[in-house]
């Protein structure tokens, strides 16, 4: 059973296009022919080789990004969200590697407020591509992550912040 990091605590049985292991979690990839669907955090759990050459791809762009976290992915992703979390998810992705905002500053540049930023980053269907770990709280605190305030989710946002060289 593979849990989905949009419906933390909920474990749900997915047939994944592919799984990659990273350190100390898992990474489920969805896609149709054409487009990535979805990309969940996983519990640490045995890798599934891609089923299709656009999950072979991903898992290649992937590991790129494991290895050198300035990689910059160039995934077709399967339109998602409201209009809102669109733009939210537009300016989180111009974040660079290495580099942080909170979740006020995005509010600020998108004219919102923190909580419904929040709110888009957890709904966002395409972690690491679409870089919602770089969004902390406005204390330097690591904030929260896909919904949750603690746990393996936030162990998994902690490592990709180390990976980048965010300073936490």
């Amino acid at each position: 059973q593979y849990g989905d990091h949009r419906t933390p605590g909920v474990s749900a049985v997915k047939a994944y296009a592919a799984v990659i292991a990273a350190p100390s979690f898992s990474i489920g990839i969805e896609c149709n022919a054409d487009e990535i669907t979805g990309i969940d955090y996983l519990e640490p759990c045995a890798e599934v080789a891609p089923k299709t050459p656009l999950a072979k791809e991903a898992v290649r762009q992937l590991r790129a990004w494991l290895a050198d976290p300035a990689f910059e992915f160039g995934l077709p992703l399967a339109p998602a969200g409201t209009h809102f979390q669109r733009r939210v998810w537009q300016r989180i992705s111009a974040i660079p590697p290495g580099r942080t905002m909170s979740y006020g500053e995005v509010a600020a540049a998108i004219r919102s407020g923190p909580r419904a930023v929040g709110n888009a980053c957890g709904a966002n269907p395409y972690p690491i591509v679409v870089p919602c770990h770089r969004v902390v709280a406005s204390n330097h605190g690591i904030g929260g992550f896909a919904r949750n305030s603690g746990g393996f989710l936030l162990d998994v946002k902690r490592w990709l912040l180390h990976h980048e060289h965010a300073g936490f």
